[in-house]
């Protein structure tokens, strides 16, 4: 099987940071998966309501868009499927739940220049756009079963938030069988406890997390004999 290279390790932070690395490595979390030859990429969650920082629920992330358009265009060229998502709200029904918790959310209606894909991600006609309205690109979406008609044998994800729809769609992956990869220079999040956190919660449970050159190196090293093509933009 390809490997990706050694996984970056994120050690804990604070009083009892050794104190909670020996316990993950001895609880035997943190081991590597063996990517696969057919990886799909899930861009999560790059529109204006995260990545403009003027925006209460944004943040710059213009350096993990750029790492990301680079990872794109190689998936792109191998035939490989990339898949955009944003969250946008016909009305409040449609996550409820989630609102009360999260109200500052409320504001990516549907129309609102909030859920438009930031402008500097790299689209192609062939790319799938997603619209959900939990933070998984997997919950209530049909991508699963989108991956598993294609043969996809792997998830790169890349996105924001960390800690919210980036983890959320990772671990949802994991649970379907997807190995998945994480670059963490194509991630981010509003603060910088909450991602560091959440690098360190995915890359001993749910992920590899490594970087965009490793990804790009994988991508290389399948070469051009993938069979999977690109699918027709659909927003649904």
């Amino acid at each position: 099987m390809l490997k990706v290279g050694p996984p970056d390790q994120y050690s804990s932070t604070g009083t009892h940071a050794a104190e909670t690395d020996k316990m993950y490595a001895e609880a035997g979390f943190g081991r590597g998966f063996d990517p696969g030859h057919r990886p799909a990429v899930i861009v999560v969650d790059f529109s204006v309501g995260f990545t403009d920082p003027t925006v209460p629920t944004g943040a710059e992330l213009g350096g993990q868009i750029g790492a990301t358009n680079r990872i794109t265009r190689a998936v792109r060229a191998l035939g490989l499927p990339v898949v955009h998502t944003t969250i946008a709200y016909d009305n409040d029904r449609q996550a409820a739940t989630w609102l009360r918790k999260a109200p500052g959310l409320a504001a990516l209606t549907t129309g609102s220049p909030l859920v438009a894909l930031d402008p500097r991600l790299e689209r192609d006609p062939g790319d799938t756009v997603l619209v959900k309205h939990h933070a998984s690109a997997f919950f209530g979406t049909g991508l699963a079963p989108q991956l598993i008609a294609s043969g996809v044998d792997t998830v790169i994800v890349c996105g924001a938030t960390t800690s919210g729809c980036v983890r959320a769609t990772a671990v949802d992956a994991v649970s379907y069988g997807f190995p998945v990869l994480v670059p963490r220079d194509c991630v981010g999040d509003r603060a910088a406890a909450p991602h560091h956190a959440a690098l360190f919660d995915l890359q001993a449970k749910y992920a590899d997390v490594t970087t965009a050159a490793d990804i790009l190196h994988y991508l290389d090293s399948l070469g051009s004999t993938n069979p999977i093509r690109p699918h027709n933009s659909r927003d649904h």
